[in-house]
């Protein structure tokens, strides 16, 4: 009897790219480093295929590579084909546990028609309206994190500055007790950094993770179970109430979505402080020429300071079936991986990416996401956030600066900084 010799499947037998960008070692750079390696793919190779991605927690037989889409028009047209690449296996460069991605990722890893159903009810409760209810607070979110460090003189910016803000803002919104704010913040930088050498401390990851998807799931239960029982002024109670054509939001939905606003919500302001901090230093100019107008120059500052940091530098596909982009023939079940790290600093679209330019104009970032169903629900938000912060801390502490290097996350995801050390004159207080 004769076998037949299995047929090899199309991307096991692929080329992978010369183009390292699969490797613990690429993602420990800083993002000047790797843009030398993006810029050569967009160049010459805007759709390719590469290996796994190093250092994976979940071993998956089945993940031979991925796509890593790096110019800028290719991944807004690869986000608005979303019949043709899917979210609902996953946003990471890795496979992950369903439950995983329900607590940490929440509705943006879901495709229609349940992310229609989850993203009509989360806007009917995540208004504009909401927004302005809290604007006060952001402004005095904002005044009170300066006035903790306005005597001193030098701190951490991002554990006194970047990481309080989006902490007590979000908290606000949704009604998280002051007590458990700092824990909540501090869970939820393991669902992008789960393999941060520092973040880790020591654990071991994947107990790690479940430990703090554990901790959100928990803290979102109870508020639901309190929200229930006294309705308080809250996006909290809003989602809780929301309803749309007679359908509400489960308790699974919220705390899903909870569980994402936590995490994105707090990572992307903070990373977006913390890379400007390094950048009005590095650019001085830029720094004067705001403050030559700040209210009337801030709204693009704050676009161009978002650019700059791309707090999210990757976010994954899944093919649903045999397809193309840019020339590139990709199978059903691919890995497409979007570059906005790259993306953002595409000469083609922009002129000097690599330069801070606060009065960019135009300036069709991505960091927002390339349009289509996914676009980012809490954009307003983080720009009124970085706008209040930076009013406060620029005219109260004109000369801050960094003093010393950044100490960066390592991951695939989050551009995330741990530690950035300035310093400044103290604030005089009246007698």
């Amino acid at each position: 009897m004769t076998t037949t010799p299995h047929a090899a499947h199309p991307r096991e037998t692929r080329p992978k790219d010369p183009a390292d960008i699969s490797s613990t070692a690429f993602w420990s750079k800083t993002a000047a480093e790797r843009e030398t390696t993006f810029a050569e793919l967009r160049a010459e190779r805007p759709v390719s295929w590469h290996a796994p991605i190093e250092g994976l927690m979940f071993e998956d037989p089945n993940d031979q590579g991925f796509w890593a889409v790096t110019r800028h028009a290719d991944l807004i047209e690869a986000t608005k084909r979303h019949e043709d690449f899917l979210s609902g296996e996953g946003i990471l460069m890795e496979s992950m546990p369903q439950e995983l991605l329900d607590t940490a990722q929440g509705f943006i890893a879901m495709d229609p028609p349940r992310h229609t159903k989850i993203r009509r009810l989360l806007t009917s409760a995540f208004t504009p309206r909401q927004l302005d209810r809290i604007n006060g607070q952001i402004d005095a979110n904002a005044a009170a994190v300066v006035d903790g460090i306005a005597a001193k003189g030098s701190v951490d910016f991002v554990a006194e500055v970047a990481a309080l803000v989006p902490m007590h803002n979000i908290c606000d919104m949704m009604g998280v007790p002051q007590e458990v704010r700092a824990k909540v913040a501090h869970e939820a930088q393991f669902a992008g950094s789960w393999n941060d050498p520092e973040l880790l401390d020591g654990a071991e990851p994947l107990p790690r993770l479940f430990e703090a998807s554990g901790y959100i799931f928990e803290v979102a239960s109870d508020l639901i179970a309190q929200r229930r029982r006294k309705p308080e002024a809250d996006l909290m109670t809003n989602l809780v109430q929301a309803e749309v054509d007679g359908e509400q939001l489960t308790d699974e939905e919220i705390i899903s979505f909870f569980g994402l606003l936590t995490v994105a919500g707090n990572d992307t302001t903070r990373q977006s402080l913390s890379h400007t901090m390094k950048a009005l230093t590095d650019f001085p100019d830029q720094r004067e020429w705001l403050m030559a107008d700040f209210d009337g120059r801030i709204k693009p500052a704050v676009e161009e300071m978002v650019r700059w940091a791309t707090p999210i530098m990757t976010f994954r596909r899944t093919a649903a079936r045999d397809c193309e982009l840019n020339g590139a023939q990709i199978t059903a079940g691919d890995k497409v991986v979007l570059f906005y790290a790259s993306a953002n600093w595409d000469t083609e679209v922009f002129d000097h990416p690599e330069r801070l330019n606060l009065g960019r104009n135009p300036n069709p970032h991505i960091a927002f996401g390339g349009g289509g169903i996914h676009h980012c629900l809490g954009g307003q938000l983080a720009r009124r956030q970085i706008t209040a912060t930076w009013r406060e801390l620029l005219h109260r502490l004109p000369d801050i600066a960094v003093s010393g290097e950044p100490s960066y996350t390592v991951s695939n995801f989050f551009h995330g900084v741990n530690h950035l050390p300035v310093t400044f004159t103290p604030e005089r207080r009246p007698a």
